[in-house]
């Protein structure tokens, strides 16, 4: 079972990098999002540094919204998501799996990639670590709701719009928590990052039972 399960994540990361290079738009599209903010405001330093920890989460917030639709669609639309749901590993893990792919191929890129863009957005000195760690900490939570979003939106052609307003909503405290994160581990306080890492604990124990629930009802 458990190699079925690190095939599936195999699969994924494989066609993530090849078929389109989806991964790699949305690296891109998280690259240009933030280097668009010291375009738009100026070259102030000091509001750059104030806005930058804020403007690396949404943006890395928007980069992965913008590839939850390829989750479960493609398996759909080929058949595959049918026999994955016939398979010996319950489709539980089976969203597990998806989940794990979409993160290290699309979250964990973002986070390797955020220290150089700290440097464009004057990121503080202190705040380096934090961030990454939050990001660390915060990210997985994106993949794992993004996945219901995903399976409830698979019958449905072209469904990002509808997905983006049925997920937005539940990214909102990973925003909010992210942000805190960073600001409280500089002054020595844990309390937003425990709220952060709770709040992934929570999606991973619940959010592949609704996502697997949304599938069998797209596949009825």
């Amino acid at each position: 079972m458990s190699r079925l399960f690190f095939a599936i994540c195999r699969r994924d990361i494989r066609l993530s990098w090849s078929q389109g290079s989806s991964a790699s738009m949305v690296i891109a599209f998280f690259i240009i999002v933030v280097s668009l903010f010291p375009l738009g405001v100026g070259p102030e330093q000091n509001m750059l540094g104030r806005i930058s920890v804020g403007v690396i989460w949404v943006a890395a917030l928007l980069a992965c919204l913008l590839s939850l639709d390829r989750i479960f669609q493609a398996d759909y639309e080929d058949g595959s998501l049918d026999q994955f749901a016939l398979s010996p590993l319950p489709l539980e893990l089976v969203v597990l799996a998806k989940s794990l792919s979409h993160w290290l191929t699309t979250a964990l890129p973002l986070i390797i990639i955020t220290p150089l863009l700290g440097l464009l957005m004057n990121l503080a000195n202190d705040a380096y670590l934090p961030l990454m760690m939050a990001m660390l900490i915060g990210s997985p939570a994106l993949s794992l709701i993004g996945t219901i979003g995903a399976a409830l939106t698979i019958s449905i052609r072209r469904g990002g719009v509808l997905l983006s307003l049925l997920i937005l909503p539940l990214y909102v405290p990973i925003l909010i928590f992210g942000v805190m994160s960073v600001d409280g581990l500089r002054l020595g306080e844990n309390a937003p990052m425990l709220f952060l890492g709770a709040f992934s604990l929570f999606s991973l124990a619940l959010t592949p039972w609704v996502a697997a629930a949304a599938i069998r009802l797209g596949l009825d």
